[in-house]
């Protein structure tokens, strides 16, 4: 398992096809080709398993299993080439030529994340797409880019998270093939590459893994449903299934890292958590291969264990996603406070999460109505990822409206400088960098005319409140997904320009790119809506004064220091007004260092 795939349909080193599914009730299992008169009988081994060796099974070609009497696609397959319910198709992963074997993954120190949905980034929507805007983000500084799902699933316009065949690269996107090609090409170009991976629940429309086995549990309930097995009676080929598939992207796919969804829903009370087998088997292929891999988690507990070591008792994950630091963020430069907001009252928060990584750390939430979280005070700041938005806090708006359609253009600039000098690792999504304009809404292309309006009628009820902003878009319609697309040709060089230079000095400066959380302070003012930041490597200090208010504000910097003024986000090159040398400009930054 570690070395090479082992579920599905693959092929050895002469071409054979070596077949292994798991059916555990089925009395009768058989390959179908298509177009073939006679099926290819499978033979049942141990624990539920199907084994076959066959030579007439060549890459290309597409099938079905047939489980007592019933044609179903390849739970494991690699190619869905006519969608969700059309046969699979064999791929022999191995006949791609790689050349990318000088490769090192950067430090997870120097990450800096820019998270793009293959559809919508480009007007081609796909990976050559994607490839073709690999010197722009260079250019930009990024250092490694996250692709959000690319899981098989229906039709051609998706987020990504209703895939349905974990295995299976979208064809829309083009498949295992152009997947290949473009990670090879970051990698020649420096770039590391994040895949964003599902594995609490399945999507409704195509799922057939049920047909096959206890995939699913009732012992727990997600918001999708029946969670995933990771526990129940059967669980153990389920465990393998995805940990199968954790390693085909690291081996076979050359993925730097995995950030993995709402790892919260993973339902799990094994003696031994998913996560922290995940990570061990994960830590075998990289001792086999050298090549070093990060599991990152989107996660909203509050809870260290996850990202802490095995060898002191966590889970083992590399880093998380901090959505904490992006509402206290959010509040303290103006935005609602309704919802899941509620929790966060004013930039003493957001002070707090730069200093604590976790807002709440076991202190009293209202909005849970309870006392919430633990301190992360021994976990590095390279254990946690901050951002002014995602996919999620602008999709899951009623409208998709970015930063740049709620916030000031000099509120944008402050959001974006507040994020890059945190002693965290930065993200980025895709085309905040120059304040693009278009919305990225929540988007959807199923199959199933039923199951189209089920969702659309929900997200009309679960926003039915704002009717005073109009109707939330249709999800299903063609014109939802092209208003969420970037438009390319309505660049604001300005803000372009302001990202560039922001993310060079985080490079440039140790005090900055050092993510040592113990050299650190940060000091707010609530009345005036100032907030100090200093840090500092060695001989290397930087000062970041924010001013958050409306207001002018007399400049007081700390004293014993000769600071100079490295960026001011009020200059007249960025469209500000260039301010004095006593008075800070209104949503404004003054980065300094001695």
């Amino acid at each position: 398992m570690i070395d090479k795939r082992t579920v599905g349909v693959n092929f050895d080193e002469q071409g054979v096809a070596q077949i292994c599914l798991w059916a555990p009730t089925a009395r009768e299992v058989s390959l179908r080709l298509a177009n073939s008169k006679a099926d290819l009988l499978l033979e049942k081994t141990s624990f539920g398993y199907w084994d076959l060796t066959s030579l007439r099974l060549k890459p290309g070609d597409t099938y079905h299993f047939v489980l007592d009497g019933k044609a179903l696609p390849d739970p494991a397959s690699l190619s869905q080439p006519e969608g969700v319910h059309g046969p699979s198709q064999a791929i022999n992963l191995h006949n791609f030529a790689w050349e990318d074997s000088k490769w090192k993954n950067p430090p997870q120190d120097d990450y800096i994340i820019y998270e793009l949905h293959t559809g919508t980034f480009t007007p081609e929507g796909n990976f050559a797409g994607i490839e073709a805007k690999l010197d722009y983000l260079i250019e930009l500084g990024i250092t490694a880019i996250e692709i959000m799902p690319v899981a098989q699933f229906p039709g051609d316009r998706n987020w990504g998270y209703d895939g349905v065949f974990p295995f299976a690269v979208q064809n829309s996107y083009g498949g295992s093939k152009a997947l290949m090609h473009l990670v090879n090409a970051c990698h020649q170009k420096n770039l590391a590459v994040i895949l964003d991976v599902v594995y609490n629940h399945i999507g409704p429309d195509g799922n057939y893994l049920g047909e096959y086995g206890p995939y699913f549990t009732q012992k727990y309930k997600t918001p999708w449903g029946n969670a995933i097995n990771f526990d129940d009676a059967g669980c153990d080929a389920v465990r393998r299934y995805f940990i199968e598939n954790v390693l085909m992207w690291f081996r076979d796919f050359h993925i730097d890292a995995l950030r993995m969804d709402a790892v919260h829903a993973l339902k799990d009370f094994s003696p031994k958590h998913i996560l922290q087998e995940i990570k061990e088997e994960t830590d075998k292929l990289m001792a086999l291969t050298g090549k070093a891999h990060y599991l990152l988690i989107e996660f909203d507990l509050n809870d260290h264990r996850f990202i802490d070591p095995i060898k002191k008792c966590g889970y083992g994950a590399d880093a998380q996603w901090i959505d904490e630091f992006h509402h206290a963020l959010r509040v303290t430069a103006g935005g609602e406070q309704d919802g899941y907001y509620s929790d966060f009252k004013s930039i003493a928060d957001l002070a707090k999460s730069y200093r604590d990584a976790y807002v709440y750390d076991g202190v009293y939430s209202s909005h849970r109505d309870k006392v919430f979280g633990n301190k992360a005070s021994g976990n590095p700041g390279n254990q946690f990822i901050v951002f002014s938005q995602n996919h999620d806090q602008v999709g899951n708006r009623m409208l998709g409206e970015r930063s740049s359609q709620l916030f000031s253009f000099e509120m944008q600039k402050l959001m974006a400088a507040a994020v890059m000098v945190s002693p965290y690792l930065p993200l980025l999504f895709m085309g905040e960098e120059w304040s693009a304009q278009s919305p990225f809404q929540f988007f959807v292309s199923h199959t199933d005319p039923e199951l189209a309006e089920v969702v659309r009628k929900g997200r009309k009820e679960e926003f039915a409140s704002f009717h005073n902003k109009g109707e939330a878009p249709d999800p299903q319609a063609k014109e939802t997904f092209e208003r969420s697309k970037l438009q390319w040709d309505k660049i604001n060089n300005v803000m372009l320009n302001y990202y560039k230079t922001l993310i060079a000095l985080r490079k440039s400066l140790p005090a900055l790119s050092n993510l040592n959380r113990a050299n650190l302070s940060v000091s707010c003012n609530q009345e005036q809506q100032t907030l100090i930041l200093q840090r500092w490597h060695q001989d290397q200090k930087v000062c970041c004064l924010m001013n958050f208010s409306e207001r002018e504000l007399p400049i007081h910097l700390p004293e014993k220091e000769d600071w100079k003024v490295v960026l001011n986000s009020a200059d007249a090159k960025w469209v500000g007004i260039n301010s004095s040398t006593q008075n800070m400009q209104p949503q404004s930054i003054i980065i300094y260092t001695n």
